[in-house]
């Protein structure tokens, strides 16, 4: 359970970290507010036409007596809504770093530069095209994952009582731990990780994951908030990463230092 406030404390620090950071925090908004105007359509566009998708879908209900064909659809359309809504937090995360990657990459850097005993950073060395084709194929196969985890979950939503309680509680861990393998990737892929000993690594700490994940799910259901957070939660992420490899911290800045960075 001491994993749980852990990774809560590098989301934390993250924040912290880009907020010492103003330049840094100024680029990295750029992206995410991209992302949030093409998923604010999207989802518009699912609310507007949502209830006729339901009913395109569900045509042995046509001749349903009254109430029951409109609670019905009204419920699905609801859980449809639903569903759109976690598969865009889960995946605002891939399509903000796919759009952001060189901003993150260079926020990444810093925060290993700033934390690092001797100030230096890991680099992949590989060209700008070779990493963005990485970034692009991993998040593919994560969001896809996600997405048979939104499907699994929309299912057993239908449960009763079990669907409307339990059910969204695992959700959002479920997020979590899809926002996390999303937002250390930016740092485990500069150190040359692959995909599956990425995911290895975060399956081993699980409530450390957790702990930085689930909250920040939690404030991604507000998409400006995403936005907003995002800069700090990259900055986070390397922290974490750091930790899931045993790299080594250097002692965080006091206040008066952070005065001094500031001004300067």
């Amino acid at each position: 359970m001491r994993d749980l406030g852990v990774g809560f404390g590098y989301l934390l620090k993250g924040q912290r970290w880009v907020a010492r950071h103003g330049k840094q925090y100024g680029f990295g908004l750029l992206p995410g507010l991209i992302a949030l105007v093409l998923y604010a359509a999207a989802l518009i566009a699912l609310a507007v036409w949502g209830e006729d998708f339901v009913a395109w879908t569900t045509p042995f209900a046509d001749d349903w007596s009254s109430p029951w064909q409109g609670l019905f659809r009204g419920f699905l359309t609801v859980v449809l809504f639903a569903l759109g809504l976690l598969l865009a937090v889960v995946t605002f995360t891939a399509v903000t770093l796919l759009v952001g990657q060189p901003f993150y990459e260079s926020l990444s850097e810093k925060v290993d530069r700033d934390v690092s005993p001797d100030g230096t950073a890991p680099e992949s060395g590989l060209p700008l095209w070779r990493e963005l084709w990485i970034s692009a194929r991993d998040s593919l196969r994560i969001v896809l994952r996600a997405a048979v985890w939104g499907v699994l979950l929309f299912a057993l939503g239908l449960l009763p009582f079990v669907g409307q309680t339990v059910i969204p509680v695992l959700g959002f861990f479920v997020t979590g731990s899809f926002l996390t393998e999303e937002l250390t990737a930016v740092a485990l892929q500069r150190r040359g990780v692959e995909l599956r000993t990425r995911l290895t690594l975060l399956r081993s700490r699980k409530t450390l994951v957790w702990g930085f994940g689930t909250p920040l799910g939690l404030a991604f259901l507000v998409p400006v908030v995403a936005v907003f957070l995002m800069p700090g939660a990259v900055a986070g992420a390397t922290l974490l990463a750091r930790d899931l490899l045993g790299e080594e911290n250097a002692e965080e800045p006091d206040e008066t230092e952070d005065d001094e960075r500031v001004t300067s």
